[in-house]
């Protein structure tokens, strides 16, 4: 056994407007676990002054490509290490995207963090659209919520990520929940099976 505890991680997918963010922000009210999103982790490390990594971050988000999932890993390998959080238990919103980043996490990762569970966000492409252009118009600040970009963003999720959740669920490692109901219902429910497993300690 290792003096040094290993991070525990359960990684949150789903579609673009599915509450990825929204429930993350509830399962860290109720518990001692720390909420990690890789995009947002990105996003700051681009605009950090004397980053290694800022300006080729920059490049692909101009260019609309993936930032190579070293970089992604090392930075949340990065905040995961240095977190004051006593449980080390994470939740990882919007990672692995697709089969790239699932590589690239089992090659630099798993000697470093334990993959718990993966919480899917199960919602109608209808009513994942309906709340992006409703936080579009809300002024999210987010150039992509609008109805042209999702269509590209939902075939993206069914080509790309879909298979990593059937990687996952043929893991016994997926944990569904239907999104659609209000979001305090769907805390509810994820907060019932962290109880129920063990996993809802403060």
């Amino acid at each position: 056994m290792s003096a040094i505890q290993k991070p525990e991680v359960i990684f949150v997918l789903g579609g673009p407007g599915a509450g990825k963010g929204t429930s993350c922000k509830d399962i860290v009210k109720k518990t001692g676990y720390v909420h990690l999103s890789a995009g947002d982790l990105l996003r700051e490390e681009q605009n950090k002054p004397g980053s290694e990594f800022g300006e080729l971050i920059k490049g692909h988000i101009v260019a609309g490509t993936i930032v190579p999932v070293e970089i992604t890993c090392s930075l949340l390998d990065r905040e995961m290490q240095n977190s004051p959080s006593p449980h080390k238990r994470f939740l990882i919103d919007g990672f692995p995207r697709n089969q790239d980043n699932l590589e690239g996490w089992t090659r630099n990762m798993t000697d470093k963090a334990i993959v718990k569970a993966v919480l899917y966000l199960e919602c109608s492409q209808e009513v994942c659209t309906q709340r992006c252009i409703n936080r579009g118009l809300k002024g999210s600040g987010r150039s992509d919520d609008n109805a042209e970009s999702l269509v590209k963003r939902h075939q993206t999720f069914i080509k790309d990520t879909m298979p990593i959740i059937k990687y996952y669920e043929e893991r016994g490692l997926l944990f569904k929940f239907n999104s659609m109901k209000p979001p305090n219902v769907v805390m509810e429910e994820i907060y019932e099976k962290f109880k129920e497993i063990g996993w809802a300690t403060d």
